[in-house]
């Protein structure tokens, strides 16, 4: 039988790790996108601390998950244990094909076109993108311990550059109280609810990653609730106080028109440096939120595989850096093929965030499940406010999901059939593998 994964990444690693993976391209790019929805900058920015909110009530959640069950696999071992062998089964089937290919096939994407205008290349964006891709899973390979190193310096890159436009803006006084006034929307709120959300959500996305690597973080029971709920919190005051300077910079009509916010507002502080620095700050940033979806993504096909619902191969441990290797490299090749034939941000941030609503509604139900069927379970956190908070969450979740239904059903059914499939799938996969021997199945 192959190793275990070390117990190896502490509070700061984890912490780094969770927060490395949430500051990607969102707090750059989601400003413009709700900028065109709404003229009230009081709604916007109720959207990102309401948003915020949504993802701490999943962070409370999912830590009580996370200090119970402190293995690796995340979101899949949630599943198995709450809601069975077929939901876990089917969860992986879909996160490995479609759900962590998407979120760094995305992130790679921004980073190919920002290395590009940084350096003023004209080098292909899926070139560059795959490139970033196969670079972080070596690394990831050689050593989880420099990893997580490496997440920590880059986590702290990225907080310190939005720290610095947050810095920045207040003190220079360059900023405007007036842009702060509401001004005319082109149609009701309601009718922009739903992007707004999208591109909110994906900007917090990434706090649950931390939970895939739960087997290798140091005492787990400490650690993982102190992370999530820090992390959560952390990040939700950083995206306001950012928010409230993009404003006070560049006002909401102006922002509409808009595909990244950061480099203008830059400019406008420190003059043209600026927009090259804030293009700079943006390719780091995607490096340590793609990092961080790499080397927790194939977490979840590991532990899929040494439970015997993926092909075993899928489960091997490098022998000498003690790394999931093999799932690494298959999640490399998935990833790099989401690159090339989708190659759109939009797109596939979309697909991601569509999926994940419903398996995030699928985890918090677990926590309900477990309650009834394992009063027993040694749970060293329990989730503050239950169960009000999870099914307030459950129900978010959904109707997120329904929302991007509604939203853009010919994008979005596909992707919801790939997940479907995933039933037949375990049943098929059942019988050839005898897996219905195995315990829980």
């Amino acid at each position: 039988m192959s190793a275990e994964l070390p117990r190896r990444i502490g509070f700061w690693g984890g912490a780094a790790l969770m927060v490395g993976n949430i500051l990607g391209s969102g707090i750059f790019q989601a400003p413009g996108s709700i900028a065109a929805e709404t003229g009230s900058p009081a709604v916007a920015l109720a959207f990102w601390i309401g948003s915020g909110l949504l993802s701490l009530l999943g962070a409370l959640t999912f830590a009580e998950l996370a200090a119970s069950m402190p293995a690796t696999g995340g979101i899949y071992l949630y599943l198995h244990e709450g809601l069975g062998p077929r939901a876990a089964f089917t969860f992986g089937w879909t996160y490995q094909l479609l759900i962590k290919p998407f979120a760094g096939a995305a992130l790679s994407i921004v980073f190919a076109h920002h290395v590009n205008a940084l350096f003023g290349t004209q080098v292909p964006a899926p070139v560059l993108a795959c490139g970033l891709i196969v670079v972080l899973t070596v690394l990831n390979t050689l050593t989880v311990r420099g990893t997580t190193g490496t997440a920590i310096v880059l986590t702290l890159l990225k907080a310190l550059s939005l720290a610095l436009i947050v810095g920045l803006g207040l003190s220079l006084g360059k900023g405007s109280a007036a842009n702060f006034a509401a001004t005319p929307s082109q149609h009701p709120l309601w009718m922009g609810a739903a992007p707004m959300l999208y591109a909110v959500l994906w900007t917090y996305d990434g706090w649950v990653d931390v939970t895939s690597v739960a087997g290798e973080i140091h005492d787990p029971a400490r650690n993982l609730p102190r992370i999530l709920i820090a992390g959560t919190v952390g990040v939700i005051a950083l995206y306001v106080a950012v928010n409230v300077v993009y404003i006070s910079i560049v006002p909401l009509r102006e922002m509409e028109n808009l595909d990244t916010i950061a480099p203008l507002v830059m400019e406008r502080l420190l003059g043209k440096s600026g927009a090259v620095a804030v293009t700079a700050m943006i390719v780091v940033s995607t490096v340590g939120a793609a990092n961080g979806a790499i080397l927790t993504g194939a977490r979840v096909t590991y532990a899929q595989a040494r439970d015997g619902l993926l092909f075993r191969f899928l489960g091997h441990v490098h022998p000498r850096f003690l790394t999931p290797d093999v799932s690494l490299y298959s999640q490399a090749v998935l990833t790099a093929v989401a690159v090339v034939y989708l190659r759109r941000f939009k797109d596939l941030s979309e697909g991601y965030g569509f999926l994940m609503g419903i398996f995030y509604a699928g985890a918090a139900a677990a926590v309900l499940v477990l309650r009834r069927r394992r009063p027993d379970l040694e749970r060293p956190y329990k989730c503050w406010g239950y169960p009000v908070v999870p099914l307030v969450f459950i129900l978010v979740s959904l109707g997120m999901a329904a929302l991007y239904i509604a939203h853009d059903w010919r994008t979005t059914l596909p992707w919801l059939a790939v997940l479907l499939v995933g039933f037949p799938a375990h049943a098929i996969w059942t019988r050839s593998t005898r897996a219905d021997r195995m315990p829980g199945s």
